[in-house]
């Protein structure tokens, strides 16, 4: 497993804030079971949808939603968090260099609290996410598209993190060596 993501679950562990949050998880062994189900190379497409749900969940309920963004909030969690989301990238660098810009922005990250705390939000992006790993391309466009020209946060959301040039650099074929 990453050792910044590692040290980074460490840290919010730690975090009082963020226990109270997750103790509110109905089972967190099935959380475990998911989560090493998901390291394995070959697994099928119903474990990602039980993690989906199983977040889904989660981040309807205040406490669990409000430990989620203290991650993003608090360096010494975001920090490596982000360092092991962007290590996938090292064949695109920019986006990786983007990515990490954005994290750090306190804009950036006022804007995905904005978007997250409202209830209809929420839904389009489980839909998004839903259509995604269903592989359904189409309603994965419509959901984005439907956030984008409903939700004013969701607006803001993606000019911030243009201002970054994230939306760029997604935009831009990786290089092939």
């Amino acid at each position: 497993m990453n050792r910044d993501l590692l040290k980074a679950l460490q840290v919010a562990w730690g975090l009082p804030e963020f226990r109270d949050g997750l103790r509110h998880l109905i089972d967190l062994d099935e959380v475990s079971v998911l989560l090493a189900t998901l390291t394995v190379p070959d697994h099928d497409g119903e474990v990602e949808r039980s993690l989906v749900d199983l977040l889904r969940s989660g981040l309807e309920t205040v406490e669990i939603r409000e430990a989620v963004l203290l991650l993003l909030e608090r360096d010494e969690v975001r920090r490596p968090l982000v360092v092991a989301a962007v290590e996938p990238l090292a064949d695109r660098p920019g986006l990786a260099a983007a990515v990490t810009s954005a994290a750090e922005d306190p804009g950036v990250r006022r804007e995905v609290r904005s978007a997250l705390d409202s209830a209809p939000v929420r839904e389009l992006i489980w839909q998004a996410l839903e259509n995604q790993v269903s592989d359904n391309r189409f309603g994965l466009f419509r959901r984005a598209a439907a956030l984008f020209v409903r939700h004013p946060s969701v607006r803001r959301l993606v000019w911030a993190v243009r201002r970054h040039g994230v939306l760029r650099e997604l935009r831009r074929r990786p290089r092939v060596d």
